[in-house]
């Protein structure tokens, strides 16, 4: 990693969103990623308590210039779960206007997920290339959660949604899923050159990150070693 990367894991309910019992409940990763030599930094998947973030950013000498979302469930972009109204990227407009970088595939589902403009959002393709400040992130299209899933590799990071956790994956039965493309998306990211570490949207495991090659040793998604193989494992 350069120096000149900024980069913070925050868990909801821990580092920011403290006390909110849904937040706690779910726990969720926000990410600021950004430039420590121009200050630009994103958020990635911002829900719950969007002041806290934009304070965090504030604390470190960071400015926000955009919003990274991996995909449109409410614990990810604000809207409606559980009986809740989750707090997310309509909340952050209000106080920030900046753009909201997402898979072209998902924008339909985030706008209508969370009530904000189709002129707010900036549609990608897969492989894209986002610059925060002089730091680049590539955009990877990881369908299978959803239609416009997308993980973000930023230098030997993977921040990789609820695409791939270290243990498990993402559920493919809420709307939008898709058992086959989770499986391509997944054998996509086990094809990535280095060895990244990888950043979950969740911490459904003790550790919080890990090395995408010790995910796929003991991650048990990877043990299907074609899609008949995954079909049979999952049902699909």
């Amino acid at each position: 990693m350069t120096d000149r990367l900024y980069f913070r894991q925050l868990l909801a309910g821990r580092d920011f969103a403290v006390g909110d019992p849904v937040a706690t409940q779910m726990v969720n990763f926000a990410y600021l990623i950004g430039d420590r030599e121009t200050g630009d930094a994103v958020i990635v998947d911002p829900a719950y308590a969007v002041r806290d973030l934009l304070d965090v950013l504030a604390q470190d000498g960071m400015r926000l210039t955009g919003v990274l979302a991996t995909h449109h469930h409410p614990d990810h972009v604000g809207g409606e779960m559980l009986g809740f109204s989750l707090p997310g990227i309509a909340e952050l407009l209000a106080v920030e206007q900046v753009p909201i970088h997402v898979n072209g595939a998902e924008t339909e589902w985030v706008k209508r997920v969370t009530g904000v403009s189709g002129t707010d959002l900036r549609a990608h393709d897969h492989d894209d290339v986002l610059e925060v400040g002089a730091i680049p992130i590539r955009l990877l299209h990881t369908p299978g959660h959803t239609p416009g899933s997308q993980c973000f590799l930023v230098e030997d990071k993977l921040v990789s949604g609820d695409t791939l956790f270290l243990e498990g994956c993402g559920r493919t039965d809420f709307p939008g899923g898709d058992a086959e493309e989770i499986y391509r998306s997944l054998q996509a990211l086990a094809g990535l050159p280095g060895d990244p570490v990888v950043y979950p949207g969740h911490q459904y495991s003790a550790e919080p990150s890990a090395a995408l090659s010790e995910v796929k040793r003991s991650n048990f998604v990877y043990r299907p070693r074609s899609l008949d193989e995954w079909k049979v494992m999952f049902g699909g």
